[in-house]
């Protein structure tokens, strides 16, 4: 471990040293000719006197080195269509869209709402904003009416980008209608909306509305506008939030310095390379590993419209591996348990030429060990579990793949990147004993990239995350170290259940239960219980094509969790079900599962994946 052990502790004995070492990657306007601004804990603020513009990082300056490169391939199952964008012809697309905003009054630190599919226009128009000096708010297409107008009430935009519609697996959704009632129901009226119409549903344009083609057809290319490190490049609105949204505001300066760092060391891509990433624009994954950080490395990027599964069917990411030339694929654990569903045996995964294929990373919920071990026993490659928030931009906890491979640990997404102190404490804010479960909480200041504040409302940022523990930013979530500093995150710290006085972790109970051969994926919820305070509930998939007895299964499953966790776990109800209800980013909504298992009048989540598994599940979890 020598060559990370060296890093990360240069990252920790000099962070300023560190940082102004690792911002040389970037270019800049003005550089920094400091690092760090601690002034006013805990509103730190990195490379405080630098001027950059983060559009002109991730485009311009490698259209000389490589303008006929691929810089973003767009591969669209769903709609049976591709498109390659070199570097050159990404600029010039950007350059005129910036144009289109500017020429509707679109200025620096004007806010731009983004509610698009997974299209090239909506790199396109983020990319745009960043270009000029704009803040942009990506809100994920198809989000219902209510929950985009509370966004567009907490951001406040002048122009709204949108298109007539997105696809869902095989579902046409208008999104036009959705956003005419998102602007009547919010109290800002934002100014004009552009609207990409899509061949296969066209929107109705009303007064306020501005067509896409037409606009870019008329408009100049804009220049790129320096901007401060410090200046907001945009605002990222957290998953499930009800009443006012968090508004996660992401640096421009720290932010390029902190992906740029990461795209070599972390996932092992440069210039020229390829990497897949299976999310949204939506999500924070999407902005920092669809969109900015492969292009500020010069590598080429793949935005993929589709499912996992079903679009038309398991193989899909294989096909895109084999025909992209992909170097390293990042999606969410989620996705391969939804490909080892449909297929335990991997049999898709033998039609194709991946042989270039070098990494996997998962990260957005826990890896558990079982999914582990079916990626790597049929890919044959490293399968690297990660570790981070939407409100870190970039991994907190992963293992090095571009400095230092180290011994994978399945549970574990291994070790702390450097610029990252990671710590379990107790709830007095004692340090715990390794193995430990504990609150994970990271010491202040957090490294680049990391969130500032939240839009508008230091004192929320200071309340949800500095103030449980001083000089400390809560993570909430909860897990333990081991004694090697390997990370174990085991799920939020709800999901931590009190039986009879004994605290358990549900993540550990949903390990045991995945190891079973039939079982594709699980959850394990706390419910009240009159006698122990909370008893454990188990659901689980089965894989596709199995045929079991399930009272022999969920008698199997119960004497897992006995032996493996002990009798204390108490699980005695395992419930076979068809699916698990899941936000569009792929997390188990076991809060919400909770909550109506609890009798709660529990309303549907804006970031549903489907309702309707939701609703089917509904009597199951209602019954005592």
């Amino acid at each position: 471990m020598g060559e990370y052990e060296d890093i990360f502790r240069a990252s920790t004995d000099d962070p300023e040293g560190f940082w102004l070492r690792a911002a040389e990657a970037i270019d800049w306007h003005v550089p920094p000719t400091r690092a760090l601004d601690g002034s006013r804990p805990p509103f730190y603020r990195w490379f405080p006197d630098g001027e950059l513009n983060v559009c002109h990082n991730a485009l311009d300056r490698h259209v000389e080195a490589r303008g006929d490169q691929p810089a973003l391939v767009y591969d669209s199952p769903v709609t049976r269509t591709q498109r390659t964008y070199t570097y050159r012809q990404l600029r010039d697309e950007v350059a005129r869209f910036a144009g289109v905003l500017a020429g509707l009054g679109v200025g620096r630190g004007d806010r731009v709402v983004i509610y698009m599919p997974m299209v090239p226009e909506a790199a396109i128009a983020m990319l745009a904003c960043a270009r000029i000096g704009a803040i942009h708010s990506v809100v994920f297409g198809g989000f219902a009416p209510k929950e985009l107008a509370v966004r567009i009430d907490d951001a406040a935009p002048s122009v709204i980008v949108s298109a007539s519609c997105g696809i869902e697996g095989k579902r046409v959704i208008e999104y036009k209608p959705l956003l005419d009632k998102a602007v009547e129901l919010a109290e800002h009226k934002p100014g004009k909306r552009v609207i990409l119409q899509r061949p296969e549903a066209e929107a109705a344009m009303g007064p306020d509305d501005v067509d896409w083609a037409d606009a870019v057809a008329a408009a100049e290319p804009a220049d790129c506008v320096p901007m401060r490190a410090t200046d907001p490049l945009y605002i990222l609105y957290t998953s499930g939030t009800t009443g006012k949204p968090k508004g996660v505001v992401r640096d421009g300066g720290g932010y390029a310095v902190a992906l740029a760092w990461s795209m070599p060391n972390l996932y092992d891509v440069g210039p020229g390379e390829t990497i897949f990433t299976g999310s949204d624009v939506g999500w924070v994954v999407g902005h920092s590993y669809i969109v900015y950080a492969p292009l500020l490395a010069g590598a080429t990027t793949v935005l993929y419209e589709g499912k996992p599964v079903g679009t038309p069917d398991a193989g899909q990411y294989w096909r895109v591996v084999a025909e992209h030339g992909v170097k390293s694929v990042f999606t969410a654990p989620t996705a391969f348990r939804a490909i080892k569903k449909e297929d335990p045996d991997g049999e898709f995964a033998r039609q194709y030429d991946i042989s270039g294929l070098k990494y996997l990373f998962l990260a957005g919920e826990r890896l558990d060990p079982e999914t582990h071990r079916w990626a790597s026993e049929l890919l044959g490659i490293p399968v690297i579990d990660h570790w981070w928030q939407t409100e870190t931009g970039w991994p907190i906890v992963a293992n090095p793949a571009g400095i230092e491979l180290l011994p994978i640990k399945p549970g574990s997404p291994t070790r702390p990147l450097p610029g990252w102190d990671v710590q379990v404490f107790d709830t007095s804010g004692r340090p715990v004993e390794p193995g430990t479960d504990g609150a994970i909480v990271v010491k202040l200041p957090m490294p680049p990239g990391s969130l500032p504040t939240l839009w508008n409302d230091d004192e929320r940022f200071v309340a949800s995350y500095m103030s449980a523990f001083d000089g400390y930013y809560l993570t909430g979530d909860g897990g333990h170290l081991d004694e090697d500093g390997y990370v174990y995150v085991m799920g939020r710290t709800d999901d931590v259940i009190n039986v009879a006085g004994h605290r358990l972790s549900t993540g550990g109970m949903e390990e045991v239960l995945a190891s079973h051969p039939a079982v594709a994926e699980c959850a394990v919820i706390g419910v009240a219980d009159a006698m122990k305070g909370q008893i454990p509930r188990g659901f689980v998939v089965l894989k596709a094509g199995v045929e079991v007895d399930e009272e022999q299964l969920r008698a199997e499953l119960v004497q897992l969790v006995r032996d493996q966790v002990g009798a204390v776990a108490s699980l005695r109800d395992v419930a076979v079900v068809p699916a698990l209800p899941k936000t569009r980013s792929g997390k188990i909504l076991r809060k919400t599962m909770r909550g109506i298992a609890d009798g709660a009048d529990e309303p549907v989540p804006s970031t549903i994946d489907d309702p309707a598994v939701l609703d089917a599940l509904r009597p199951v979890l209602r019954r005592a």
